[in-house]
C-alpha cells in the first residue's frame, strides 16, 4: 500500500475530481494538451487528490515570481497510475509537471526528463539523504521531492508522566518511564499500559510499512538487496518479524485486519497509550478526542541498526513528451525554494530539511523534532527500486504479514515469501 494513499485518506481536500487554483480545467481532462501546442507560461501539473494543497501556495508564489501560471488537475490515487501509464505510453501528454508517488519511480524512469541542474549541491544538503538517493535512477535525478514523511512514535504523554505509572514501571522494570527508543523498551512499556480496558499498543497487519522500518533498524534493506536479490528471509527479515509479532499480545486482537486508518482510531479513541504512526497525524488529532492535547511524539524506535524509518515522498517530475519543459522546471524550481508553503497546508509536510525546521519549535509542531530524526536515520532507506513493488507488497508481503500476526511460523512464511518474489521478478 503506497503511504500517499494511506494519508489520502486522513486529509482528502475537494472532492476526487476538483479543478484548482489558479486555472480552470475540465473535470479530469487534463486542460489542453502540452504537446499539441507552442510552449507557454500555463503548466498543467497533475497530481493525486488531496495533493494540491501541498502546492497550491507554491503556485501563487511561482506565478507572482516567474509569471508561471500552474493550473492543477486532480485524480483520486487509484486512478492516477493508469492515466499516467496510458500518456506515457502514447507519448501524448497532457501535463507538464506530474507529482509522483515515489514508488512509481522505476516504472516511469523512462518517460521523464533529468533534472539535475536543480539538484546542486546546496540543494542535496536540503534534502534528507535517503530522498536524494531514490530522486536519483540510473546516474540522472528525474523527480524532485515535494513533500515527505515517516512514522514516529506518538503516546499518551499524560499517561507517561502519571506518578503512579512513573513508580510502578520503574518498580517492575528497573528504568524511567519515558518515550521508548529501543525494541525492548517498546515491549516492556506494551506490556505496562496493557491492562485496565486498554492496549500498549498496536499491530497492524494489513500494511507492510511497519514491519519493513524494523527490518531497517536490525540492519537490512528492505526484502531486496542493492544487486536486486531477494533477500526477504534473512536474519533481520525474521528477527523484525518476530519482534512485531511479540507485539501482538499487546494489542487489539485481530491484528491481521487492522490498517492506518484502524489505528489511528485506537489511538485517537484512547485505546492505546502508543502508535508506531505518520508525523502528520499529530496535528490531525481531533478536538474532541478524549486524547486532545494528552500527547506526546518521539523518534521511531532503533534496533541494532539504530533509529530507521520508511520515508513515503512524492517527487515533481516532467514528461519527456511536454513542450513547456522551462516553464515546468521553473515552477519545480518554485516548488522547492518555496517547500515550506506545504507546511500551511492542510496536510502540514514538506521536504526539505530546514522547511521543517523553520517550524519545529512553534506550539502544534512538537512531531517535527522526532520526523526529522527519524528521517535523518543512518539506516532509513526508501523502498526498493523495482518496477514490481507494489504487487510484491500486495500478492506477497501483506498476506506473508497477516498470516504472521496470526500465529504462523515466521521463518517457514518468509521463505515461502522469498519464493513467490523470486517468481515476480522472473
Amino acid at each position: 500500500m503506497s503511504t500517499r494513499k494511506t494519508i489520502t485518506r486522513f486529509a482528502v481536500v475537494g472532492g476526487l475530481c476538483t479543478a484548482v487554483a489558479l486555472a480552470a480545467t475540465g473535470c479530469g481532462a487534463g486542460g489542453p494538451s502540452s504537446t499539441g501546442s507552442a510552449a507557454s507560461s500555463t503548466v498543467n501539473v497533475l497530481v493525486e487528490a488531496g495533493g494540491h494543497a501541498e502546492l497550491t501556495g507554491v503556485a501563487e508564489q511561482c506565478k507572482k515570481d516567474t509569471g508561471v501560471t500552474a493550473n492543477f488537475v486532480e485524480l483520486p490515487y487509484d486512478g492516477m497510475f493508469n492515466r499516467l501509464s496510458s500518456e506515457f505510453s502514447s507519448g501524448n501528454v497532457s501535463f507538464d509537471v506530474a507529482a509522483l508517488d515515489s514508488v512509481w519511480l522505476p516504472s516511469f524512469k523512462d518517460a521523464v526528463q533529468p533534472i539535475d541542474e536543480l539538484f546542486t549541491d546546496e540543494a542535496k544538503k536540503d534534502i534528507f539523504p535517503a530522498l536524494v538517493k531514490e530522486a536519483n535512477v540510473d546516474g540522472h535525478f528525474i523527480g524532485m521531492p515535494a513533500w515527505t514523511n515517516a512514522e514516529i512514535i506518538l503516546y499518551r504523554k499524560d499517561l507517561f508522566e502519571d506518578p503512579k505509572n512513573k513508580a510502578d514501571f520503574k518498580a517492575k522494570y528497573g528504568y524511567e518511564l519515558a518515550a521508548p527508543t529501543t525494541w525492548k523498551q517498546y515491549q516492556e512499556i506494551s506490556a505496562f499500559f496493557t491492562k485496565d480496558g486498554m492496549y500498549g499498543t498496536d499491530v497492524k497487519g494489513a500494511v507492510e510499512t511497519e514491519w519493513l522500518a524494523h527490518v531497517l533498524q536490525a540492519g537490512s534493506p528492505m526484502v531486496l538487496d542493492a544487486d536486486g536479490k531477494v533477500i526477504v528471509d534473512n536474519a533481520a527479515h525474521k528477527e523484525a518479524l518476530d519482534f512485531y509479532t511479540s507485539l501482538s499480545k499487546s494489542a487489539p486482537s485481530g491484528a491481521a485486519q487492522v490498517d492506518w486508518a484502524a489505528a489511528q482510531n485506537l489511538f485517537n479513541q484512547g485505546k492505546t497509550a502508543m502508535t508506531r504512526f505518520w508525523a502528520h497525524a499529530y496535528r490531525q488529532i481531533p478536538k474532541d478526542s478524549p486524547v486532545a492535547g494528552k500527547v506526546g511524539a518521539a523518534a521511531m524506535i532503533g534496533g541494532s541498526a539504530g533509529v530507521a524509518g520508511v520515508p513515503g515522498p512524492w517527487y515533481l517530475s516532467v514528461p519527456k513528451a511536454t513542450k513547456n519543459t522551462e516553464a515546468a522546471k521553473k515552477f519545480i524550481k518554485c516548488a522547492y525554494d518555496y517547500n515550506n508553503l506545504g507546511i500551511e497546508s492542510s496536510l502540514g509536510l514538506a521536504a526539505r530539511i530546514s522547511a521543517f525546521e523553520k517550524y519545529q519549535d512553534k506550539p502544534g509542531y512538537e512531531s517535527f523534532k522526532p520526523l526529522i530524526e527519524t528521517l535523518n536515520g543512518k539506516a532509513t532507506a526508501t523502498r526498493p527500486s523495482t518496477a514490481k513493488w507494489q504487487q510484491i507488497v500486495d500478492t506477497v508481503l501483506v498476506p506473508t504479514l497477516q498470516k504472521a500476526v496470526a500465529g504462523g511460523d515466521s521463518a517457514a512464511l518468509l521463505a515461502d515469501a522469498k519464493k513467490q518474489i523470486e517468481d515476480l521478478l522472473k
